[in-house]
């Protein structure tokens, strides 16, 4: 299986004296698709989560932490563009 994006997100401290040499850690994942959801899952418990698309995949991506709110958001629906539809629903008026 050929990864090629990846999620980086701050490891909480476990109050143990020794400190990590890295307080954080990567996943990598096959789609774009399975990296938002595990990027989503690391944002809402509170920890700071940075994604992109692993060098040399193109086009380059790079999320950072301050657009991880706005790229995890599910998408709305488009519509075909034809007026005849509703823009609500995407339903022939």
């Amino acid at each position: 299986m050929n990864h090629i994006w990846f999620v980086t997100f701050e490891v909480p401290r476990r109050g143990t004296l020794i400190e990590r040499r890295s307080p954080r850690a990567t996943c990598t994942f096959a789609t774009e698709a399975e990296a938002k959801e595990f990027a989503r899952v690391k944002f809402e418990e509170g920890l700071i989560v940075t994604a992109g698309t692993i060098i040399p995949h193109l086009p380059r991506q790079a999320i950072p932490s301050s657009r991880i709110a706005a790229w995890i958001e599910p998408s709305a629906e488009k519509t075909d563009g034809n007026p005849a539809t509703d823009p609500e629903t995407g339903k022939p008026k």
